[in-house]
């Protein structure tokens, strides 16, 4: 069993919301000098960024895990986190063609860039990507899997865009086995409060979206090896 420092919900550039300094390489490079172990861009109902982002963590000695924070059709976030680049663009795809399009307006919501390996802007996602998709959260469990990934619901204690807040309830029939808790001082009004959390592995990540925010290695993930396949496993309730 290895412990690794994580961080496992990142925002870049590519999200409206992210900082313009996000950038693939910035996000690594900062990852490794806090001494992260793993990491996951997750940007909002997009992979794009993925590509660019595992390949310079691969050079930085630091484990990239291609994913996104999509936004359901009842406004849930949740992270998703996938084997590979094939199956985590093929999912792109997917959620890409039931995103609500609307065209992005970058004075009020921010730029959407897409970055090459030196950070440059070599594109811009023209549709807004914070829109829900036409994916409802009891569908999704299945939908991950079936793209051999796995989900679990991002940042429940918020009072928007959370499982809890949104839909008032943890449904009876979830599958989930990990949930993410922004602020862990919370975790056990959380858990009183919602007894399906009690047999859930609780993380923390920091939703970063400025480079200062990205998580100090305080916090580890137990994983049978250093690797995504690793990482994933526990995630799922196997490790």
């Amino acid at each position: 069993m290895v412990n690794l420092t994580y961080d496992l919900h990142i925002h870049s550039c590519l999200s409206p919301c992210g900082d313009d300094d996000m950038t693939p390489g910035n996000i690594v490079g900062m990852a490794a000098i806090k001494g992260l172990d793993v990491i996951a861009v997750t940007d909002h109902n997009s992979c794009k960024n993925c590509p660019v982002v595992m390949k310079l963590a691969e050079a930085y000695g630091v484990l990239a895990i291609p994913g996104m924070e999509i936004n359901t059709s009842e406004e849930v976030h949740a992270v998703c986190l996938f084997p590979g680049l094939e199956e985590a663009l093929a999912f792109d795809a997917y959620v890409y063609d039931r995103l609500m399009k609307f065209p992005n307006k970058e004075a009020v919501f921010g730029k959407q860039q897409i970055c090459n390996e030196d950070d440059e802007v070599i594109g811009t996602e023209p549709n807004l990507l914070i829109n829900s998709v036409d994916i409802s959260f009891d569908r999704l469990w299945d939908l991950v899997r079936s793209f051999k990934g796995v989900m679990f619901p991002a940042h429940v204690e918020k009072s928007a865009n959370s499982l809890i807040a949104n839909l008032g309830f943890i449904p009876p029939d979830s599958r989930f086995k990990t949930a993410e808790l922004k602020d862990l001082k919370k975790l056990h009004q959380v858990r009183k409060q919602n007894p399906y959390l009690e047999g859930c592995r609780i993380i923390s990540n920091s939703d970063a979206h400025y480079l200062e925010h990205i998580n100090e290695p305080h916090l580890t993930l137990p994983v049978g090896e250093k690797s995504i396949r690793g990482v994933l496993e526990t995630l799922l309730g196997n490790g």
